[in-house]
């Protein structure tokens, strides 16, 4: 179920190509619920600007002088958890990938991605969810030699969830610990399970050990 954000997503470019920042920045006016928050050409810039404009969602070029994309993003994500950012670069190489999504990018699409589909990505992003262009999905495939390690697709939150599942606490429990209503934790396990392909909490907490999914 989509639903409709009350208030504009507001969207930060970090890309060192004025041409790319300027197309991207007419591409979000063409939508409604999108909104340009600001510009940044480097890394450094980027993460001065997160601060003074807290976007919702950035998109990222990986490839940036001096600080790269994936540093940059592990600053923001660190500083500012509730930022999503997605990596958006003209490179798919294995290491590049796995950099940024370790560094807590939600997604990872390639340049040629076309309208309709990086409008998507922004919304999910915001929503939480995780996209990546087809042909990374199949870089990240070849890199395992066998199918995507699960847990790539879960929030930080959702991580904190599961890490709390695995001591051993319920839903009363975990939400105590973050602060959050029971009725909060329910969905958020409801989301870990769908996520990670499970039907119960005991198989999401084995999961979760096995693929050391939670520290």
């Amino acid at each position: 179920m989509t639903e409709t954000p009350s208030q504009p997503i507001r969207v930060m470019l970090v890309d060192d190509h004025t041409m790319v920042r300027r197309g991207l920045a007419t591409f979000l006016k063409v939508f409604d619920d999108l909104q340009l928050a600001g510009e940044a050409e480097s890394g450094e810039a980027a993460i001065q600007l997160c601060a003074e404009v807290l976007p919702d969602v950035i998109l990222m070029d990986m490839v940036l002088p001096m600080m790269d994309g994936a540093t940059a993003t592990r600053a923001i994500r660190q500083k500012f958890p509730q930022v999503q950012v997605i990596a958006l670069t003209s490179f798919k190489e294995g290491e590049l990938i796995k950099n940024a999504l370790e560094a807590g990018a939600i997604g990872y699409l390639l340049k040629d991605v076309s309208a309709d589909e990086l409008v998507r990505a922004i919304r999910a992003a915001h929503a939480g969810r995780a996209t990546l262009s087809p042909d990374v999905a199949q870089v990240i495939v070849h890199a395992a030699g066998q199918s995507p390690k699960p847990g790539l697709d879960l929030t930080e939150r959702e991580r904190a969830v599961l890490a709390l599942m695995v001591e051993g606490l319920n839903n009363t429990q975990i939400a105590g610990r973050l602060t959050v209503s029971p009725s909060t934790i329910k969905s958020h396990v409801s989301n870990i399970l769908a996520k990670l392909g499970v039907a119960s909490r005991t198989e999401a907490v084995t999961l979760a050990l096995r693929h050391g999914l939670v520290t």
